[in-house]
C-alpha cells in the first residue's frame, strides 16, 4: 500500500466513485476531474480532509487541490481507478465538453467581463451620480455638464460589443483585431433598427400577423435582413466572435501560409458577420418577443407570479440580452396608459444586489475580491447592476441564485400590490419620484417601493450570510507531511526570474493568490529564464515545462509555476534544461521559455513562486539584499 493509497480512495469516494469519473488529468498543484455530475461530489467532505488543500470548480473541471504532492496522489488515484497516466492523462477533451455546459458558459461570461470590470464599474458608477445629480437639479438633463458625463457614463454600455468583441476574441484565440470589428459592425449607426426606421418606411413585412411579425427595411443579396438594436448587447457579439473563431481555426488550416494574413480575415469577416446579421440577430429578436408576451400573459393570470418571475429572472435576461422583450412594453406602457406596472418588479433587484453584495463584502476580507465588489456595490446602489452581476455574482454561482430568489420574492410582493411608475428615467432611489401619481399626487406608491427595498435589504443580506460560504474561509494547508513543526533561523532564496515583484494575492488563481499552497510571491517576468533559488535537488519537472519542484538541502520545498494555466500549451514555448531528480546549485539555469509567445497565445506570464510547505517554518518574507535583489526569508 502506498502513501497516499487511503488520501486516493477517500478522493475518489467523495468525488462520485468510478462510475462519476469521466476523465482525470493533474497539473503541477490539483487532480483535474472531469465528473458526470458533480453535484454528487460531497465538496464539503473533501475540503475538510487531511492532504487535500481545497476544492475548486471551473470549466466545467471538478479540481481538488493537493499542493506540490500532486503526482504521487494522481498515481495512487490512478491505482484505485485500474487506469493507467498515459491513458488517463491524454484522455480527450471533448468527453468534458459534452457536460457541464451551465459550468462552461458560467466561465466563458466570466472570461469575457473580467478584463473590463474595472472600467465598468467607473462607467456605472459615473452613470449613476449623473442620474443623482439630476434628481436632485443640481443641473438639467438638457445641460452640457449632463452630456459630458452621460457620455463618459454611458458610452461603456452603449459601445459595450466592441469591448466584448476584444474580450471575446482573446477568450476563443480569435484574432483580436477581428473580434474588435464584429463588435465594431454591431454598434454601426446605419445597421441600428432605430435608425432604419426613422430614415424610411420597410420594403415589406415578414410573419405579419405572428409573435414574429418583422418589418424588413433592407436586404443582403436578396436576402431579408430582420434587423435589431445591437448597442449595449451582450450575447450577439460573444456568439459571432465564437462561430468567428471555428472559421478562422478552419482556414488557417487550408490556406496557404503565403495568404493567409491577406484571406484569413476577410473571409472570417465576412462569413460570421453575414451570420450575425442574417440569423443571430432575428433569433434575438424573437427570443425578446416571446419573453415579453410570455410576461404579459402571466401577468393577465396572476399579478403575483408575474412579478416574481420578473424580478427573479431580471438578471438572467440582463446576461442574455433578453430583458428588451420587457423594456418596450415598459415605454409602451407609460406612453399609452400613463403608468407601467408590468415591468416595475424588477425594480428590488438593484437593493437585492447591493445587500448581496454587502454581507459577501462582510464574509471576504480578500483585497482582490474587494477590488471589484467594492465599486460593483457603490455601482448597484445606484441602479447599475451589471458590474456586480459580470464581475461577482457570476463568478461566485450560488449568490446569483440568491439574488434571483430573493428578488422573486420582492417582485411579487411589488406584483401583488400593482407597484407602478408614471415617468420614465431614473435608477434606483432616483426612481422614486417618478412614482408620485401626477394627476392625484398620491405617494402609495412610493411607499410601496420603499417598503420592498427595505424587504430587498434584509432578505438579501440574511439570505447570503446564512446560505453563501466563501471557499477561501478554510486556512488550512495540507503539506502531506507530519513532520514536526522546522525552526529555521534563517534560509534565503534567490529570486529566480528577472522582472516585477508582487504580491501573491495578484495572481489570478485563487490557489495561490488565497494562499492555498503556502506562501511566497509572484513575478511578472521581464526575461524567459528560470534560474535555481537555492542548492537543492529537482524533485517536480512538469512534463510540459511549465512548472518545477525543487527541494533545497535543508527541506525547504519551492514550486515555481511559470504562468497561468499555462499547462494547455502543452510544452509548446517551453525548453527545460534540467529533469527531476538532478542536484542544482544557486543561479543555475532550470528553464529556458518563449515570454512573447506565451503572450500572443493569451496566457498570463506572471509566475508565482511559492514555499508549499511554508506551514512547518514560523514565516516567509521578502527583503532587499542591499537594495538590489529581493530575497524570500524563512524565519
Amino acid at each position: 500500500m502506498g502513501k497516499y493509497t487511503n488520501l486516493a480512495k477517500d478522493i475518489v469516494t467523495n468525488v462520485g466513485g468510478k462510475e462519476n469519473i469521466v476523465s482525470l488529468k493533474h497539473c503541477i498543484t490539483r487532480l483535474r476531474f472531469k465528473l458526470k455530475d458533480e453535484s454528487i461530489a460531497n465538496d464539503d467532505i473533501l475540503n475538510n480532509m487531511d492532504g487535500v488543500v481545497t476544492v475548486m470548480k471551473a470549466g466545467g473541471q471538478y479540481q481538488v487541490v493537493i499542493g506540490n504532492h500532486v503526482t504521487q496522489v494522481f498515481d495512487e488515484v490512478n491505482q484505485v481507478l485500474g487506469i493507467t497516466e498515459t491513458a488517463d492523462s491524454n484522455s480527450s477533451e471533448e468527453a468534458g465538453e459534452k457536460q457541464g455546459i451551465f459550468n462552461a458558459f458560467i466561465d466563458v461570461i466570466s472570461g469575457i467581463f473580467q478584463p473590463i470590470l474595472v472600467a465598468l464599474s467607473a462607467a456605472g458608477v459615473i452613470k449613476g451620480f449623473n442620474t443623482l445629480f439630476v434628481s436632485v437639479h443640481w443641473y438639467s438633463q438638457t445641460s452640457g455638464t449632463y452630456n459630458v458625463l452621460n457620455a463618459i457614463g454611458d458610452s461603456m454600455f452603449t459601445f459595450l460589443p466592441i469591448l466584448l468583441g476584444l474580450t471575446a476574441a482573446k477568450k476563443f484565440n480569435l484574432n483580436q483585431y477581428v473580434g474588435l470589428i464584429i463588435g465594431a459592425s454591431l454598434c454601426y449607426p446605419a445597421i441600428q433598427l432605430d435608425t432604419l426606421s426613422k430614415a424610411g418606411k420597410p420594403l415589406y413585412t415578414l410573419f405579419n400577423g405572428t409573435l414574429f411579425q418583422s418589418e424588413v427595411y433592407q436586404t443582403f443579396l436578396g436576402v431579408p435582413l430582420i434587423s435589431m438594436n445591437y448597442t449595449s448587447t451582450v450575447i450577439p457579439v460573444i456568439l459571432i466572435c465564437y462561430f468567428a473563431s471555428k472559421i478562422e481555426k478552419s482556414l488557417n488550416k487550408v490556406i496557404p501560409d503565403m495568404v493567409k494574413f491577406f484571406f484569413v480575415p476577410i473571409i472570417t469577416l465576412l462569413v460570421s458577420l453575414t451570420l450575425g446579421f442574417l440569423v443571430i440577430g432575428p433569433l434575438a429578436t424573437f427570443g425578446s418577443n416571446l419573453v415579453g408576451s410570455a410576461i404579459l400573459a402571466v401577468r393577465n393570470f396572476s399579478p403575483l407570479v408575474a412579478g416574481a418571475l420578473v424580478a427573479g429572472f431580471w438578471q438572467v435576461l440582463v446576461v442574455f440580452g433578453l430583458h428588451w422583450g420587457i423594456i418596450p412594453i415598459y415605454f409602451n406602457n407609460i406612453v399609452t396608459n400613463g403608468f407601467d406596472n408590468v415591468m416595475m418588479p424588477y425594480y428590488c433587484t438593484t437593493f437585492v444586489t447591493s445587500a448581496v453584495l454587502i454581507a459577501m463584502l462582510l464574509k471576504n476580507k480578500d483585497k482582490s475580491f474587494r477590488k471589484v465588489a467594492i465599486p460593483a456595490t457603490i455601482s448597484s446602489l445606484l441602479g447599475i447592476t451589471e458590474p456586480a452581476v459580470y464581475g461577482v455574482l457570476i463568478p461566485k454561482k450560488k449568490p446569483l441564485l440568491i439574488s434571483c430568489i430573493v428578488s422573486a420574492i420582492v417582485g411579487g410582493f411589488y406584483g401583488f400590490f400593482n407597484l407602478r411608475k408614471f415617468a420614465m428615467g431614473g435608477m434606483g432611489f432616483f426612481e422614486l419620484p417618478g412614482m408620485i401619481d401626477p394627476k392625484t399626487h398620491s405617494m402609495n406608491n412610493v411607499y410601496i417601493a420603499l417598503i420592498g427595498i427595505v424587504l430587498s435589504f434584509v432578505l438579501g443580506f440574511i439570505a447570503t450570510m446564512i446560505f453563501w460560504k466563501e471557499d477561501s474561509s478554510k486556512d488550512k494547508v495540507a503539506t502531506g507531511q507530519n513532520d514536526e513543526e522546522k525552526n529555521v533561523s534563517q534560509e534565503l532564496i534567490k529570486i529566480p526570474l528577472e522582472g516585477k515583484v508582487l504580491p501573491l494575492s495578484e495572481v489570478k488563481d485563487e490557489v495561490f493568490s488565497k494562499g492555498y499552497i503556502g506562501k511566497g510571491i509572484a513575478i511578472e517576468p521581464t526575461k524567459g529564464e528560470v534560474i535555481s533559488p537555492v542548492n537543492g535537488t529537482i524533485t517536480t519537472f512538469f512534463p510540459t515545462g511549465h512548472a518545477i519542484g525543487i527541494t533545497s538541502d535543508s527541506g525547504v520545498e519551492i514550486l515555481i509555476h511559470v504562468g497561468m494555466d499555462t499547462v494547455n500549451l502543452e510544452g509548446k514555448h517551453f525548453k527545460p534544461l534540467v529533469k527531476k531528480g538532478d542536484k542544482v546549485t544557486v543561479g543555475q539555469k532550470l528553464l529556458n521559455f518563449d515570454l512573447e509567445e506565451i503572450k500572443k497565445e493569451g496566457y498570463s506570464v506572471i509566475t508565482p513562486v511559492v514555499v508549499t510547505n511554508s506551514a512547518q517554518y514560523k514565516d516567509v518574507v521578502t527583503v532587499s539584499d542591499n537594495g538590489k535583489n529581493l530575497l524570500s526569508v524563512l524565519v
